[in-house]
């Protein structure tokens, strides 16, 4: 038989693994129902958008770059998409209205209401970005995708691939995002490029793609666009990648921390103190630690999901300040 101690560690390792082991077969047949359900819905609607794309695909037949240029730089998904959610933020920007939103607020007292000299700027960088950056960029995307694979080929992805695109995607996305932006903070390109996003100390939704021309290729469509060349994407996961990207940028940047939608205390702050939080999801920033300062301020405590109506700065306000004698 063997030594006690050695009994006790095996029995130890074999509780763990036998944990841990459970844990995992509960996650894979969880996993596995989800998303066998999300694919038996896909599957159900994957004949109507089928039928839809083949008809856009004879409607195009011979000029699919045609269709690709539009669906992803001129009317399609992720231009409406960007729009119309920052058209909903300006009205409360502008206005203060309705109170609902603006109780929401990350940096009290700021952008109420907002500097309309500084938003038309702004609005009207932000036009100049996406006609002479981003289209350009979006039709030499397609002859690139081309020489890996049609992005405009007649099937549709499966519902598994999209999620397995989504996560190569967003991964490759915050490798890039965080190294391109820390680089622009490097005092060699800040001041020339970078501190034209900086001059919004609180920043709103539509300043997402306020920057200057070559931040707007390395550390806004670069990031976005490699996934999918990677990838060899169909034009349809592209659509709605960048949609999402899009979306969640806006969320970063709108300065509010509104209910039910991820929380953008991270990079307001990065806006804030500018030497912190340089990455999107925080993992390139715990690793590399410049997230530390982030980590001892009520504005970390926030940085959850808000699944309530009261807003955090509320529920968890900031220390009272020491008046000065």
């Amino acid at each position: 038989s063997c030594p006690p101690q050695e009994g006790h560690i095996w029995g130890s390792m074999r509780r763990t693994a036998f944990i841990l082991g459970s844990g995992l077969l509960l996650l894979v047949a969880f996993w596995n129902s989800l998303t066998w359900h999300l694919q038996r819905f896909w599957g159900a609607s994957g004949h109507f958008w089928q039928a839809q794309w083949e008809r856009l695909l004879l409607t195009f037949e011979g000029k699919e770059w045609v269709l690709f240029v539009t669906a992803l730089g001129a009317t399609y998904l992720p231009v409406l998409s960007f729009w119309t959610f920052n058209g909903l933020l300006l009205v409360v920007d502008t206005t203060g209205k309705p109170n609902f939103i603006s109780r929401y607020r990350i940096q009290a007292g700021k952008n109420d209401p907002v500097d309309p000299v500084k938003l038309r700027q702004s609005v009207r960088t932000v036009l100049l970005n996406q006609l002479l950056i981003s289209l350009p960029i979006v039709v030499l995307l397609y002859p690139t995708l081309k020489l890996w694979r049609d992005p405009c080929r007649r099937e549709l992805p499966t519902f598994h691939w999209f999620l397995l695109e989504l996560a190569i995607f967003t991964l490759i996305e915050e490798i890039m995002f965080y190294y391109s932006h820390r680089l622009l903070h490097h005092p060699m390109f800040y001041k020339k490029i970078h501190k034209k996003h900086h001059e919004w100390t609180a920043p709103i939704g539509v300043i997402s793609l306020y920057a200057h021309p070559i931040e707007h290729v390395v550390s806004n469509m670069l990031p976005a666009m490699v996934g999918p060349i990677v990838m060899g994407s169909h034009l349809s996961s592209i659509m709605v990648w960048f949609s999402l990207t899009l979306i969640v940028t806006t969320i970063s940047h709108c300065g509010y921390h509104l209910p039910f939608l991820p929380s953008p205390e991270f990079h307001d702050y990065h806006h804030l103190k500018f030497n912190q939080c340089y990455g999107v999801l925080g993992v390139l920033d715990h690793l590399h630690g410049t997230d530390t300062v982030f980590k001892q301020t009520k504005a970390y405590e926030r940085h959850i999901l808000l699944l309530g109506f009261t807003p955090l700065s509320e529920s968890i306000p900031d220390p009272p300040k020491m008046d000065q004698q």
